[in-house]
């Protein structure tokens, strides 16, 4: 279902779920400036609070609340106060993720399901809580926050993510099947390197294991840019909106022969390439990518 020419986010109520920092405050910022009004939601508080001030500064309307996506009862508590503040919701972005490093050997299996649960079910838990008010209104705007990791392979050092990562993907994909026609939009933000600081709580499970990206072709983005590139997208009626077209022409290569695709990247890997994208002069110093 496509824009017909006013803005979505034009007094729309949104609920970010990890919308304190990194992409998620790049994105709570560019709707406010569309004229959302927001409820920035997420487990450390002081910085959603600070992201949410920011909005009123530049003359926006925000709230902050406390969330934790691994709880049934916190994603309820955090939806029931963004209701409260700022009536119905029309956009729930579910944002919140985490990766880790190692070979699948060393990760134990509780960090196995500790990225599911937070990559995953976290977004799914703010489906389901809002997905009968959808329903029954039938409007609303889902977006789930992927990766390229999920989109096609190459992070072998990063496997649990990966898998969370396109579970979302299909997700939200089979939620578009079913919901579109029933006036409820969909779109999934698939993201390829992003200058954020998701890696300085990262883990790792195997010692000097190399982390691989998703290739020289790729670029690393500044959170804004990608936050443009998500509401430009949302408004075009977007479902898949990945930060950079240059995913679909990986994708296609792939589709060529997957085989053929995986033996390439595996050559790759052998030869030293660690799939490094590249990083523009202009923040060449910032923090490593985060897909």
């Amino acid at each position: 279902m496509a824009n017909t020419g006013e803005s979505i986010f034009a007094g729309a109520n949104a609920l970010i779920f990890g919308g304190a920092k990194g992409i998620g405050k790049a994105v709570a910022l560019e709707w406010a400036r569309r004229g959302a009004r927001l409820a920035v939601a997420d487990i450390a508080e002081e910085a959603a609070q600070e992201t949410a001030d920011e909005i009123v500064a530049a003359g926006g309307s925000a709230i902050s609340l406390s969330a934790n996506v691994m709880l049934d009862e916190s994603v309820a508590d955090a939806a029931a106060r963004a209701e409260a503040e700022l009536g119905q919701i029309d956009i729930v972005m579910n944002n919140v993720g985490g990766m880790l490093n190692g070979h699948p050997e060393d990760i134990p299996m509780a960090e196995w399901q500790r990225i599911m649960d937070l990559n995953f079910f976290g977004a799914l838990r703010g489906v389901q809580h809002f997905l009968p008010k959808f329903l029954e209104r039938g409007a609303g705007h889902f977006v789930n926050t992927a990766s390229f990791a999920g989109l096609y392979p190459y992070a072998a050092s990063r496997v649990p993510y990966a898998a969370a990562k396109a579970a979302v993907i299909a997700m939200t994909e089979n939620l578009a099947l079913y919901l579109e026609p029933q006036g409820i939009r969909v779109s999934c933000l698939i993201p390829g390197p992003v200058a954020t600081n998701v890696m300085d709580s990262m883990t790792s499970w195997t010692e000097d294991c190399p982390m691989r990206g998703p290739g020289a072709e790729t670029r690393l983005l500044m959170p804004q840019e990608l936050a443009v590139t998500l509401a430009d997208g949302m408004e075009a009626g977007g479902i898949l909106i990945p930060s950079d077209d240059v995913a679909f022409d990986i994708i296609r290569r792939w589709a060529e022969s997957p085989d053929a695709f995986i033996r390439a990247k595996i050559d790759e890997f052998a030869s030293g390439d660690r799939g490094n994208p590249e990083v523009p002069e202009a923040i060449l110093k910032m923090v490593a990518p985060s897909s």
